[in-house]
């Protein structure tokens, strides 16, 4: 421990934070909440660890903390959430969690050992309410959000020649999964130690899916759930007009939200800070069916992005704000507002790996994730580099096509490969 006492362990493992897909700006309000969370020692080797996946073996490497000491700070740290460790070929891979979906949402979940829960709350409410997060993290025209939108499948018409595809329908997520969890959702769980939650929806309601799935799960963070159960809880979701809001990838998706109005962080990121791209819309956008409509103003009362007002007994709908989620469509009794496909498509990355090299790409911290050993001057040279060229105004513009971004991502993938590590591509 004697190496610590000449840096600022916390002020570190801040900057690892705010390096990952995720920005976290370092203020004395996040130091508060590292402090809380992490040891000096597992700070210390939080902030020494690659971005990325890595082998037990690589981290001894890399950290030069012998094997028996360092499995027991994986073991703490990964049963706080505070390190993700995934199955990978056999054997797991350990990565630091990142701010969200990670830290804030597994502290919250915690249901283990001594909490304090209500002093964490305090914490992440003061951070995330009165610090640039939202700024650092959607105030540049992001386009690659870490959750998506999913229509209510009840709200999508049955009629035509509407395709609705597999990564539009949370049925399609159920069906598919190997495994499924439930746990208390982070967001609810934190108004309701503040005092500030307002809403009669259940605490235990998010859900998880797969690979996500079996780590809540070990680590207590969740239990199993059968698909009948799961079933039940979507259906119960939807008679509280909860917002579906899912992971942002095509192909297995790890968890979805079921987000309310009133205590949802994502949400708030729209209505409170006022950042749209918070949170990536559907496919689908609500509009009026004109005649049918009583003027009751349900669906602006439902909307949770207050993306309906009503005008003269009638309820105007901005396409533009709309979330696509169905829950005014769902809740109105006379079908009076109609769901359609969007006139541009909305195409999420298909997998975990697109989805954080796209985010870490856009936030500038995408060589972070190529050079994986913080502490080795070429890697740090090759970090400043790369990085320095990625947030030049013209590559940024440049990466901003679509078709560019697709051959950068086949360029990304085939040196995966060819470093051995394919199966990373399959997250």
């Amino acid at each position: 421990m004697g190496h610590l006492a000449a840096k600022d362990a916390f002020r570190e493992l801040g900057a690892k934070l705010d390096g990952l897909n995720c920005r976290v700006p370092y203020n004395e309000a996040l130091r508060a909440i590292l402090r809380e969370l992490y040891t000096e020692e597992e700070a210390d080797l939080v902030s020494r660890m690659p971005d990325g996946l890595s082998r037990p073996q690589r981290l001894q490497e890399i950290t030069g903390i012998p094997a028996d000491r360092l499995k027991g700070l994986l073991e703490a740290l990964t049963s706080k959430g505070l390190v993700l460790d995934l199955r990978l070929k056999k054997e797991y891979r350990y990565a630091p969690s990142p701010f969200v979906i990670g830290i804030f949402e597994f502290t919250m979940m915690r249901t283990r050992g001594q909490l304090n829960t209500k002093e964490w709350a305090r914490l992440f409410h003061e951070y995330m309410e009165a610090s640039p997060f939202w700024n650092a993290n959607f105030g540049h025209g992001e386009k690659v959000s870490i959750m998506r939108a999913v229509a209510r499948e009840e709200a999508l018409p049955v009629e035509g020649h509407l395709e609705i595809l597999d990564y539009e329908k949370a049925s399609t997520f159920i069906d598919k999964a190997k495994l499924c969890a439930v746990g208390l959702c982070a967001c609810r769980h934190e108004k309701h130690h503040l005092g500030t939650k307002i809403c009669d929806v259940p605490l235990e309601t998010c859900t998880a899916f797969g690979s996500a799935a079996d780590y809540l799960i070990r680590h207590g963070l969740a239990r199993e759930t059968s698909k009948s159960e799961m079933r039940e809880l979507f259906a119960a979701s939807r008679e509280h007009g909860l917002v579906l809001c899912a992971d942002n990838v095509q192909r297995r998706v790890s968890y979805v939200c079921h987000c309310c109005k009133c205590c949802c962080s994502a949400l708030s990121g729209i209505t409170r800070h006022g950042y749209p791209n918070a949170v990536v819309t559907s496919g689908f956008q609500a509009m009026s069916a004109g005649r049918a409509c009583a003027g009751c103003g349900l669906c602006a009362k439902v909307c949770p992005v207050n993306a309906i007002v009503m005008e003269e007994k009638r309820p105007r709908l901005s396409a533009e704000a709309c979330l696509g989620c169905g829950v005014c469509v769902v809740k109105c009794g006379r079908r009076a507002i109609r769901m359609e496909r969007r006139p541009q498509r909305v195409i999420p990355p298909e997998t975990t790996f697109e989805k954080i090299i796209l985010q870490s790409l856009e936030k500038g911290t995408l060589a972070n994730q190529l050079f994986d050993d913080p502490r080795r001057v070429s890697h740090r040279l090759l970090r400043a580099f790369v990085g320095g060229f990625l947030r030049l105004d013209p590559v940024r513009r440049a990466l901003a096509s679509d078709a560019l971004r697709s051959d950068f991502l086949k360029a990304i993938k085939a040196g995966v490969k060819r470093r051995g590590m394919k199966e990373l591509l399959d997250l």
